[in-house]
């Protein structure tokens, strides 16, 4: 479930104008840390400004090279946007992105100067941002494709050789899917993950998350079929077997997503904290 790939440098440099700096803020959840990306030469657009830790802030000062003009957010997950106030507030920078929503663990510090809207760009003399809304993991969540390379910073939505978790109620397994699909559709070359290294091919490891939420959510109904009338916590020894127990409570969250979403397809129903599956 929480698989990350080898150590990532703290630094590097991956095109012409496209930088990575690594958060010191590796855990189990984070992998390796946060990726915070930096875009352009003579004016700098900073996404995932990562948590507030003074020494990550004056690091992405210090590499930028030049002003930094705008500052943006995948989402407002801790592990992401925190670091956005600080960095405006020492650079000038415009702050973009979606605001909190009020569900769940959120950065309520991250307040955008501009909200962009799917399909919005960031357009400067160096790059263009495009915005691209994928909710699921996160209501308010945006990817950012890079129009000069072809790329696209994917956050949470899509990671570097693991899944993420789906907190219900903001967290929605059906948006996730579907806006899964979606990036299936835009052809870009690489993405950029929020944590782990850049993927090369996207369409593989968009396929790979796919089919892996589509076999999880056959073995909800296994089970369901199997053990009708249990709790999502109940139910989370029988389909997260692969997964070490202490990791359960965090498997149980997606496992109510799985189950939300076959009830919105009248594939199952909830009685009170009993879940049964329809024929």
């Amino acid at each position: 479930m929480i698989a990350f790939g080898p150590e990532l440098p703290r630094y590097a440099e991956l095109a012409p104008g496209v930088r990575r700096l690594l958060a010191p803020n590796p855990s189990m959840m984070t992998g390796p840390g946060t990726n915070t990306y930096l875009f352009g030469v003579t004016e700098i657009a900073v996404i995932d400004p990562g948590p507030d830790i003074e020494g990550h802030i004056d690091r992405i000062i210090e590499v930028a090279g030049a002003p930094i003009r705008w500052v943006l957010a995948t989402h407002t997950h801790p592990d992401h946007s925190p670091g956005a106030a600080s960095l405006a507030a020492r650079t000038g920078a415009e702050v973009l992105g979606w605001p909190a929503p009020e569900d769940g663990p959120q950065d309520r510090t991250f307040s955008p100067t501009r909200v962009l809207g799917d399909g919005d760009a960031l357009v400067t003399s160096d790059f263009v941002l495009e915005s691209v809304h994928t909710p699921g993991h996160a209501s308010n969540h945006l990817c950012y494709r890079h129009t000069g390379s072809n790329w696209l910073v994917t956050g949470d939505h899509v990671i570097d050789g693991s899944t993420v978790v789906i907190n219900p109620p903001d967290g929605d397994m059906k948006d996730y899917i579907e806006s899964l699909r979606r990036l299936q559709t835009l052809n870009v070359d690489a993405l950029l993950p929020g944590h782990g290294d850049r993927i090369d091919d996207p369409i593989r490891a968009i396929d790979w998350i796919i089919e892996h939420r589509l076999e999880r959510e056959s073995r909800v109904l296994e089970a369901l079929t199997a053990h009708p009338r249990l709790s999502s916590n109940d139910l989370v020894a029988h389909v997260y077997k692969d997964v070490p127990a202490h990791l359960h409570a965090l498997a149980e969250r997606s496992l109510y997503a799985h189950l939300l979403k076959l009830e919105h397809e009248g594939r199952a129903r909830s009685d009170d904290d009993a879940w049964i599956p329809v024929s």
